[in-house]
Parts: C-alpha cells; structure tokens; sequence
C-alpha cells in the first residue's frame, strides 16, 4: 500500500486551557483533493495551519512526504497557503504579485518571469499580467493568488475557504474550476470550508469535524449516503428523524410502521428507543395514476417551497408528530400540490437509517 502524503498523529493543540484540537489521527493521499469540513469554530482551519506551519502541535507529529515536519518553519515547507483574504498588493501588477514569492529563488529573470506565465496560463489569466491587481474582479483576484502559490512548485495546496468572498454564481464557477486545476497539476489540494454543498462538490475525501476531532472520514457519496452518527447526518445535507423503537428483529418508525431491523441501513444499534432517518430525495410523494414502487406511507402537505427545478414539500405522516421533508423535481405534466392536499408517500426502508 502506497504511503500517504501527508500523515497526522496524536495531533493536540491548546491554547491556554482551551483544547482546539483533540488527538487527530489523519492520513490525505498525493494528488487528493481533501476537505475539512465543519462549523465555525471546530478546529479545522487550526488543522489546516498546522499543516503549513504556521501554529505549533502541543502534542503529536506532522508528516510530510515521509519526513517529519513538525519542528520546521512554513518556509520549510513543501506547502502553499490561500488565504480567504487572497492578500493581493494593490500596487502591484499581476505578475508581480504572482512572481512576488520567486523574488529569493534562484534562476535568471527570464526564467522567473516564464514560471509567472505558466501558473498564470493554469489559472485562465494568460495575458493579464500587466494588468493592475486593484482592476481585477473578485474572482481574477482569488486566481491570482492561486496562481501565486502554484508558481512555487508546493508538493500541498492549502485553500483556506478560498471561495467564502464570491457570490454564489461565481462560487459555483470557481469550485469547478479548482476541480479542473487540481486535476491538472496533480498535486494535493486541502480544503477549509464550512459548505457542505462545496466539500460534497469538489473533494475526493472529507473529514467532518466537530469540537477539534474528527467524526467521519469518507468519500463523498458515502459520507451523504452512510454518516456515522445523526450528528453527521444533521451537518451533511437534509435529513428527516422519526422517532423510532426497535423490539426484537424489528424496527418501528413513527408515522412509517414496522419493518425488520435488517432492511434498514444501519443495524448497529440495541433495542429500545431509537431514531430513524432518510434523505428528502429518497422518498417520493406518489400524484394521481401513480402506483409505489415499495411501501405507502400517508399524510397531509404542511408546506410548499418552489425552487423552479425542484419543489420542497413539507408533510406530517399519520402518527408521526412532526412533518418530514420531501423534494421532488418538477417534470412537465407534473402538478406542484397545495399546502393541506392530502399526500401518499412511496418509500424504502433500504433509504432509513436507524442512529443511536
């Protein structure tokens, strides 16, 4: 088996009393795209400039490359940081900014200045390195600083919620963008973000962190379709939770019914009071002609939002106390139902998953 890249042991970090981060086991692969993703304040940007240097561990090593890093300054790195402010000079032109960090390297100007042209080229800014940093657009200038940290050759590309100052079209622009550039230098790209749209989006692997340790490590599908925990689930996208009690091999869910323990998810769990939870996309409300593919469950429209592609429903299941979310994708001849319609919703009990 191929050794990772990066690899973090027993990583502690205190700030007085203040534990920020909690023993952090981790492995990240060459040319991986990997996200830390979390809320505010759950150690993932403290990870992430542990990484670079630029906090020390309290306690615990940082590998890189198969040499330990920990004692080692940021400059001593193989690693480049994006910050989430770029931190462009204004006075400077862009390719002055990009060759900015070349100023100490060796090589002859004109080898400099053809480095400065390629990170330039990767980035989609061939041509605009005369032009003033202060003219660029936010999204030229989150490329320049790309292209800033490109242009030194790191082995490991840290972006510290690089995208956190678009807007929302140009965030989505920008995010298949990094996706086509990571692929394109083959290099390791890490990723800060508190967006769980973003991380599912763009990484190969995610690390959910809460309270400075990790909760789940996994791709993205699998972090979607398999979280560990209902806390988890809760972060990663929308989930509905019904109350649930398990006797025995089987399962009851509020407002679903019963059905055996085994065709859930997942199992791992001891009798008594439970939860239960499914995804809005995996059940369907069923409209007039429809027959289900698998189970019935019924009840009454509660709320109605319309995105245009797709139309979120609202319903409270007969027996459940509380309403769960369904979406579904508005498809021609499909009417959209009005708030108190009475529903029936077609379901799997291979989509629910049974949380301690």
């Amino acid at each position: 088996m191929t050794e990772p890249l990066i690899r973090l042991k027993g990583i502690h970090k205190y700030y007085g009393d203040y534990h920020a981060l909690r023993g952090i086991d981790l492995d990240i692969r060459a040319g991986e795209f990997f996200s830390l993703l979390g809320p505010s304040g759950c150690g993932k940007t403290t990870l992430l400039r542990t990484i670079a240097g630029f906090e020390d561990v309290s306690k615990g090593t940082v590998v890189i490359g198969g040499q330990d890093m920990t004692a080692l300054p940021p400059n001593k790195r193989p690693t480049n940081m994006v910050f989430q402010s770029y931190a462009i000079f204004p006075h400077l032109t862009v390719a002055q900014n990009v060759g900015f960090g070349l100023r100490k390297a060796k090589g002859t100007s004109e080898e400099k200045a053809k480095r400065v042209a390629e990170a330039l080229q990767m980035v989609g800014l061939a041509g605009y390195g005369d032009r003033a940093a202060h003219a660029l657009s936010g999204g030229q200038r989150q490329r320049v600083a790309l292209a800033r940290a490109l242009v030194l050759r790191p082995k490991v590309l840290l972006l510290d919620e690089p995208l956190s100052a678009l807007d929302k079209k140009m965030r989505e622009q920008m995010q298949v963008e990094l996706i086509r550039l990571q692929r394109q230098v083959g290099i390791t790209f890490i990723l800060v973000t508190h967006d769980q749209e973003e991380a599912l989006v763009m990484s190969d692997r995610i690390a959910v962190m809460f309270e400075g340790d990790v909760a789940q490590i996994a791709e993205a599908e699998t972090l979607y379709r398999r979280p560990v925990s209902r806390r988890v689930a809760e972060f990663i996208g929308t989930m509905n939770f019904l109350p649930a009690t398990v006797g025995g091999d089987e399962v009851v869910v509020a407002g679903l019914g019963r059905m055996p323990v085994s065709s859930l998810q997942n199992t791992a769990t001891t009798e008594g009071e439970s939860v239960a939870g499914f995804r809005p996309e995996t059940a369907t409300l069923l409209f007039p002609g429809q027959e289900a593919t698998d189970r019935i469950a019924e009840g009454t429209v509660t709320e109605v939002v319309y995105y245009g592609d797709m139309t979120y429903y609202d319903v409270r299941l007969t027996g459940a106390a509380d309403p769960v979310r369904i979406s579904m994708r508005n498809v021609f001849g499909r009417p959209v139902l009005e708030i108190g319609a009475q529903a029936r919703l077609s379901w799997s009990p291979g989509a629910v998953t049974l949380f301690r």
